[in-house]
């Protein structure tokens, strides 16, 4: 459990996508790069990575984010800041980019215990008093 200063949360996410054409571009040193920038982009933002995959024809990443970031605002920055900047730093050929197909998926994972709304309504009570 995580807390911002108004939240206490779970709230964690699994989000998949898929390079343009689901072409196999991520592998080797492409693989390494795109797991560094997606690493940098989550610690920009606040997010912790809990599990990333990186295949060569799709990314997993499982992330832990607190309750201001929808997962739509999480996939397009998991998704859009990483080929901007391995384009701009890595790709001196069209050839060379990354390019990602347009979905993705996103799903949340977690579980809500009593003894956690409990323990929440305790803190929340002694608090105020």
């Amino acid at each position: 459990m995580k807390t911002t200063r108004h939240a206490t949360y779970t709230l964690n996410y699994h989000i998949v996508w898929l390079p343009k054409y689901r072409n196999s571009v991520l592998s080797g040193e492409v693989a390494d790069r795109v797991r560094d920038i997606l690493h940098e982009i989550a610690d920009d933002k606040g997010v912790e990575i809990l599990d990333l995959t990186v295949r060569p024809d799709h990314v997993h990443l499982f992330v832990s984010s607190p309750p201001k970031h929808a997962p739509s605002l999480l996939a397009n920055w998991f998704k859009g800041i990483p080929s901007r900047k391995y384009n701009h730093r890595y790709a001196d050929t069209e050839d060379e980019k990354i390019r990602w197909a347009r979905g993705y998926y996103a799903g949340t994972a977690g579980h809500v215990s009593s003894e956690t709304v409990q323990d929440y309504i305790q803190r929340h009570e002694e608090g105020e008093q």
